[in-house]
């Protein structure tokens, strides 16, 4: 795979105790060192006019301004310093740069995947603020991009958020449109209390949010159920052009701030998946990176999603679905009409 990264990220110093802190990309670095195939490229960072095209200029201005003077705690859980508005210009744009290199590759998902490593994450940040550890919403200013820019011709763009937190701000972000469809698989009632099942999106989206709320201790089988069962069927009927992948690894089972039970082969299922369903739609397919707090299982799931575009077959779980899972996603396939 291709990987976007930059030393900027690691400017954004959230304190030696914050979860969301430089620790994440070594780690991640220092597990790919022994792998076969590793790519990185340095994109160049969002510009203000991408981000603007998502978040409130007035908001964004209170982002720079808060960075300029040093920082310190946006919210109980959010922090920033001096060097966090030029991470997260840098992350956004990895994840530009990811949106762009899927889509020269539409329809052949395969070593050249791009995957961007940027923090701070995005999927909680709302238009018009900051939360969840998130400043930009990097996959959304990608989807936009795709969309605004003519070179790129992506009309239709699906957003997967496998992240075990629901993504508000990009649910948020796109909920009452109808070129963006954003599905996410996540933990029920964890933070931040969003994506319910009837969340479904309004007016031109209605039907383009998919909320797939899991109960505390589903695992690989429940994921794989929900993917195939629910978010596939929905990106194919979608037709999307360009497939973005928010890639948290924090539903692992050994991840110290949720209750979920995937294994790091679980997420081999889940890249394989997305890969497969990439390739039969004739859509790009691009990851960017989310949560995920614990260092030696953040290291491995990325790893893991290199070495299946690597070549190495997933291998398939040999546990049911939990039997709480089964009726949440029965009860929406009815509901988007899946039969």
């Amino acid at each position: 795979m291709r990987f976007g990264y930059s030393e900027a990220c690691l400017d954004h110093d959230t304190g030696d105790r914050h979860p969301e802190n430089p620790d994440r990309l070594r780690a991640i670095r220092e597990g790919l060192k022994r792998k076969h195939g590793v790519e990185y490229v340095e994109a160049d960072p969002a510009s203000r006019a991408a981000i603007d095209a998502v978040h409130d200029p007035g908001y964004v201005d209170e982002v720079v301004d808060f960075c300029d003077s040093g920082g310190g705690s946006w919210d109980p859980d959010t922090v920033a310093s001096g060097g966090t508005w030029n991470a997260a210009r840098a992350a956004a744009g990895q994840a530009l740069w990811a949106a762009e290199e899927a889509l020269a590759d539409a329809g052949d998902p395969g070593r050249r995947t791009p995957f961007a490593l940027g923090r701070p994450p995005g999927h909680h940040a709302v238009s018009d603020d900051a939360m969840g550890f998130c400043f930009v919403n990097n996959v959304a200013v990608a989807a936009q991009a795709a969309i605004d820019d003519p070179d790129l011709d992506a009309e239709r763009v699906a957003i997967f958020d496998w992240d075990v937190h629901h993504g508000n701000g990009t649910q948020d972000i796109f909920y009452d449109r109808g070129n963006v469809l954003y599905a996410s698989v996540h933990e029920e009632g964890l933070y931040p209390g969003t994506g319910a099942a009837d969340e479904i999106g309004e007016g031109d989206g209605e039907r383009g949010t998919l909320n797939v709320p899991l109960p505390a201790g589903a695992g690989d089988a429940d994921f794989l159920l929900a993917i195939d069962d629910l978010v596939a069927p929905v990106i194919d009927r979608f037709d999307a052009d360009l497939v973005l992948v928010s890639a948290g690894f924090d539903a692992h089972r050994h991840d110290p701030i949720s209750r979920m039970r995937v294994s790091t082969e679980g997420y081999a299922l889940m890249t394989d998946r997305m890969r497969t369903l990439a390739g039969e739609i004739g859509a790009g397919l691009g990851f960017v990176l989310e949560g995920g707090y614990g260092l030696d299982t953040l290291a491995e799931g990325v790893s893991m999603v290199h070495e299946t575009f690597d070549g190495r077959p997933p291998i398939d779980p040999d546990k049911e679905p939990e039997s709480d899972s089964v009726p949440v996603v029965e009860d929406l396939r009815e509901r988007f009409d899946l039969g």
